[in-house]
């Protein structure tokens, strides 16, 4: 039986993880080893391994800094009070935050300036959740809530039911999202939501070129690491729609046995992953079964964001 292995379009790095690489690359090659990095500047183990090798130093509170150090902030963004912290220690800083994720902190600082309560949908203990309920201020008149599925937006108890907003994590399930989304405007018809979604582009397209792939396909295999949560949507997403479906860091991860009789393997890859190790895998999947490669799909994707200044 001969196979086919189809290669989605778009897949892997998104402009914000372009970005947050670049930072600490430049910083390295301006500023020398070490720069230390809150928290994995994004999450992948090929990437952050290769940037541990080149000087970067990952630690998860400042404290762990010596003094005089340059620090970046990863791409999921940080709390007011990590960024104060390092202001109040005089280290020089670059923020590697993605710009989408910066928008969010700027739409809560503003919902909480208004006196709104705010509902957060995401995954508690995620990076990216933490800064953003992080960046939530004047506590007095203005609450924030985490909301995590559907049960959660349920049941949830708001008080300021006419004056409530709503905002998202950038990496969710597009259309989990939708659903939680219409518990709460259902519940509370007032709910002021983004004019435009809060989940990010890269996100919906990598989504949307799975679901068309799942149904194509009798295998999927999602190129990213555990602890990606937009490697791990693909993944849930490409079993929701009836093919099974595996994140995988590397070529060895697979079980080859599951894809002997497998017509058609797809292969797609979270937003962290780099398209090396993503073709590094496909090829050996071409050699191991005599497959023929397929890239499906369109990649139209052409966002850039800048770097900040001192590092252009």
């Amino acid at each position: 039986m001969s196979k086919q292995i189809k290669l989605a379009n778009p897949r892997g790095f998104c402009a914000g993880v372009d970005r947050a690489i670049d930072i600490v690359n430049k910083a390295l090659e301006i500023y020398g080893a070490p720069v230390y990095v809150k928290h994995e500047v994004v999450h992948n183990k090929v990437v952050v391994d290769d940037l541990k090798e080149r000087g970067a130093i990952f630690i998860e509170e400042i404290e762990e800094i010596p003094d005089n150090s340059l620090v970046i902030f990863s791409a999921h963004g940080v709390s007011s009070e990590v960024e104060e912290k390092t202001k109040a220690r005089n280290l020089s800083f670059f923020d590697a935050t993605c710009p989408l994720v910066t928008k969010v902190h700027m739409e809560v600082r503003k919902h909480a300036n208004a006196n709104k309560d705010i509902i957060l949908i995401g995954h508690e203990g995620h990076p990216e959740v933490e800064g953003t309920m992080g960046r939530h201020i004047n506590s007095k008149n203005s609450s924030i809530f985490l909301v995590q599925n559907e049960r959660d937006a349920k049941n949830i108890n708001i008080l300021k039911k006419d004056n409530l907003a709503l905002v998202t994590q950038t990496t969710l399930s597009v259309d989990e999202t939708k659903s939680i989304i219409k518990i709460l405007k259902d519940r509370f018809p007032k709910i002021e939501v983004p004019k435009k979604d809060d989940i990010c582009y890269a996100t919906q397209n990598r989504q949307d070129a799975v679901k068309q792939l799942a149904l194509e396909s009798d295998y999927m295999i999602v190129v990213g690491s555990k602890n990606s949560s937009n490697s791990n949507r693909l993944k849930e997403l490409g079993e929701k729609c009836g093919c099974d479906s595996v994140l995988i860091d590397e070529f060895s991860d697979l079980n080859l046995e599951d894809l002997k009789n497998c017509k058609t393997i797809s292969i797609t890859a979270g937003a962290s992953a780099p398209e090396s190790r993503v073709m590094e895998i496909a090829k050996s999947l071409e050699n191991y079964f005599d497959a023929r490669l397929i890239e499906s799909g369109h990649d139209n994707e052409d966002v850039y964001f800048k770097l900040p200044p001192g590092l252009r």
